[in-house]
């Protein structure tokens, strides 16, 4: 079953790097990169699982983490040492990747407040008032910023897929047909609606079968793409839960 979705989310690696540094809590300037590689080509395969299109520079930035591991590890011959020695300077192979980082967080950051600016503006209107009293009742309830990002729903997946196979039965036979993606909207639109209220994003997985996940959680990211259903965590790694809009 092959699904490709295109999700503005991700906006290339070194928006995945500053992600995982944020999470992990990780001084930028002194970033462990056994740590960050692991952790990136963890997203990699995550997308790939995921049957997502991955873009090639995610692949060319693991690459380079990887370069980067190795020469962290490898010890130096002695006419590197003395080089270090006689200018004073030892160099560090992260540092080129640090300053890249750097100045992607500031245009990033600079990015977010111009948003913010454009957002505060498209409150001024210049039109008298009008009696909105006809539309109250279908005013919506606004739901509150909390920050889950399709990173944060990337590794609430990873965390299903090891639930489900630390549950998984030690031998099963089932054989299921493949469900289409808008099937599988609808039925999860469905049961959002009758439980009229948020519900754990791990709840929507109710069978083991690889290809039933994969579809349930793209169906999952297209309803937030459409605004469809809205996604809350409390806090950093906090459980994800569902809920469909308007309820």
């Amino acid at each position: 079953m092959h699904y490709n979705v295109k999700i503005d989310a991700f906006e290339g690696p070194l928006d995945l790097l500053l992600h995982l540094i944020n999470r992990l809590e990780i001084d930028i300037y002194d970033i462990p990169v056994a740590q960050i590689t692991e952790q990136y080509l963890l997203y990699i395969h995550t997308m790939k699982e995921l049957q997502l299109d991955v873009a090639s520079e995610y692949l060319v930035m693991a690459a380079t983490l990887l370069a980067i591991k190795s020469k962290m590890l490898l010890p130096k011959h002695e006419e590197e040492l003395e080089d270090d020695m006689e200018f004073g300077y030892e160099e560090d192979p992260r540092e080129e990747l640090i300053e890249k980082l750097m100045e992607y967080k500031k245009y990033k950051e600079a990015a977010d407040d111009l948003k913010v600016l454009e957002q505060e503006r498209g409150l001024m209107f210049t039109k008298p008032p009008s009696d909105l009293s006809d539309y109250s009742k279908e005013e919506e309830v606004d739901r509150r910023h909390l920050d889950v990002s399709l990173y944060d729903m990337l590794g609430a997946f990873q965390k299903l897929l090891r639930r489900k196979r630390l549950q998984k039965p030690l031998s099963t036979k089932i054989a299921r047909q493949e469900i289409p993606i808008e099937k599988r909207m609808d039925e999860i639109m469905g049961k959002l609606r009758k439980v009229k209220g948020r519900i754990s994003f791990y709840d929507l997985f109710p069978i083991q079968e690889k290809d039933h996940i994969v579809v349930t959680f793209l169906s999952i990211l297209e309803l937030m793409k459409r605004k469809e259903i809205f996604v809350e965590q409390e806090s950093n790694f906090s459980e994800i839960f569902v809920i469909a809009k308007g309820v």
